[in-house]
């Protein structure tokens, strides 16, 4: 029978979900073939009496900003007991060589894949806030250090002088004050470190001075197991798209990085995700909400052809 295409519909489904309500210790993943970049599964946590985000995140270890996103509409702070909170436990690796460390700064998430094994282990990061941008770059892990001290530079030390109107000290030694926290990791010979924090709160989070924070626990384990000279690259793709099997197209949308001192711009779809959704040219602004208010999880388009 000859079949006739008379057009292609567009459907946007969300992947299946999987229920879970065990306590994430690990956030290791096995990494798929090369034609493909999904990770993970999607979760839901159903809210119990005195949850809240910053817990709930920490708990599957997930970004605050990233849960926040994936639920519009729940409060953070007080949200109703039996509410089913989804979990952005899934994602699409970045388009990237699969080496060393990556960080995608939309999406607030540090990814170490495994020399000689097929994994590769994701933890959320807090990023430079607006003004001290962390920068995109390519370097590699140099002096780590347990117990650092921190020692502020000259223009940190001007800039909480004009803040508070007192002079910040100039070196502060390991222990609760220090916000390096227990372990620190130096990119190359630069100011910025990967390090720990005192302050749990501005993981996931656009918070720091411009390095990048981690939890205690996550950056003991790269301090562990990371060695120094690891590769590692610093990335901004708020939009990561994959061809899966099955005519399966994804697509994983974050907010993009605003900076101080610049407007926002237009929401626009870009021409490469046109092209990667492809179909009829009335089908793309099915896409907008998707970018107006990017809910960084990955969602699957579909084309279906019409008898």
């Amino acid at each position: 029978m000859k079949v006739k295409f008379f057009r292609h519909q567009l459907i946007l489904v969300g992947l299946s979900l999987l229920i879970s309500s065990f306590f994430i210790n690990a956030a290791e993943y096995q990494l798929p073939d090369e034609n493909s970049r999904l990770i993970g599964k999607l979760q839901r946590h159903l809210v119990k009496k005195g949850d809240y985000f910053q817990e709930i995140a920490e708990q599957y270890n997930v970004g605050f900003l990233a849960l926040l996103a994936a639920n519009p509409g729940v409060d953070p702070f007080l949200p109703a007991v039996g509410v089913s909170v989804l979990i952005p436990s899934q994602m699409l690796l970045p388009y990237i060589k699969r080496e060393g460390i990556v960080i995608n700064l939309p999406e607030l998430r540090l990814y170490y894949f495994l020399p000689d094994e097929n994994k590769v282990m994701v933890f959320p990061v807090g990023i430079g806030r607006e003004g001290l941008e962390t920068p995109r770059t390519t370097s590699y892990i140099g002096k780590k250090r347990e117990n650092p001290v921190w020692r502020p530079t000259e223009e940190t030390r001007a800039r909480y002088f004009a803040e508070h109107g007192k002079e910040m000290a100039r070196e502060v030694a390991a222990g609760p004050d220090n916000p390096f926290g227990k372990y620190a990791l130096r990119l190359g010979f630069s100011e910025y470190l990967i390090h720990g924090t005192n302050q749990r709160f501005g993981i996931g989070m656009r918070a720091s001075s411009g390095c990048i924070r981690m939890y205690d626990e996550d950056i003991k384990w790269l301090f562990d197991n990371v060695p120094e000279k690891t590769p590692v690259h610093i990335i901004d793709q708020e939009v990561k798209m994959s061809y899966e099997a099955n005519n399966l197209r994804l697509i994983e949308i974050h907010q993009g990085l605003t900076q101080q001192g610049v407007a926002q711009k237009e929401t626009v779809i870009p021409d490469a995700v046109k092209s990667f959704v492809g179909g009829s040219e009335k089908n793309w602004p099915l896409l907008m909400p998707y970018f107006e208010q990017p809910k960084g999880v990955v969602v699957a388009i579909k084309k279906k052809a019409k008898i």
